[in-house]
């Protein structure tokens, strides 16, 4: 089994390979003196499986660079946010470390929207991947409108995900993880965010034809 793990890891490109490698890497920097021990392992588990079964499912639906360049940056982006559990990413501190200007004050924003970044960037940059894995079974342009529609689904079953863990998660975990931050829109906004990401890169794709 650990050699069939072996040549299926051999068999990426080598572009992939090294992607999947620094992804690994920036999850354990991630959690050097991670500030929030009891939540790591529910934000980044998911992503250290997906690493883990990579080599099988870029043999089972091959991708292109591009589209295996979009998710490597999506989980990149979801390691950042997991170190500081969304609500915390100190954002504004390294801002006015470069600029001396904080960026809420300049969007007059009054939470914390790195989650509503990376609900931007889930449409954003998994439409062409999700595209990619459904054209082999349809025309371009329907795999085009699957992809968009699947973004949707995904939001949905996420924010539903978040609600169940609200119904069975001990004490504060459940407001941790899902950082609604106080607000009763919160599920309603990071599904569009997804579907305003979906709607550009899916504008962008039927640009340069699908």
């Amino acid at each position: 089994m650990i050699s069939g793990a072996g040549a299926m890891w051999k068999a990426l490109p080598v572009v992939q390979r090294r992607m999947i490698a620094l992804l690994l890497a920036a999850i354990g920097l991630a959690n050097i003196a991670q500030p929030f021990p009891d939540l790591a392992p529910l934000q980044h588990g998911p992503t250290i499986a997906l690493i883990l079964a990579a080599p099988w499912l870029l043999r089972r639906w091959p991708l292109s660079n591009s589209a295996v360049g979009c998710i490597w940056l999506f989980l990149l982006l979801h390691t950042l946010g997991a170190r500081w559990i969304y609500s915390y990413v100190p954002y504004d501190d390294w801002a006015r470390a470069i600029s001396g200007h904080d960026i809420s004050s300049l969007f007059g924003a009054t939470r914390n929207g790195y989650d509503r970044l990376v609900h931007f960037a889930f449409g954003a940059l998994l439409t062409l991947p999700i595209a990619e894995v459904v054209r082999r079974h349809m025309p371009s342009r329907w795999s085009l409108a699957f992809a968009f529609a699947a973004i949707g689904l995904g939001s949905a079953l996420y924010e539903i995900f978040e609600w169940l863990l609200t119904m069975i998660a001990a004490g504060d975990m459940a407001d941790y993880y899902n950082g609604q931050q106080g607000d009763m829109w919160d599920a309603q906004k990071d599904m569009a965010m997804a579907q305003i990401g979906a709607t550009l890169a899916l504008s962008a794709l039927l640009r340069r034809g699908g």
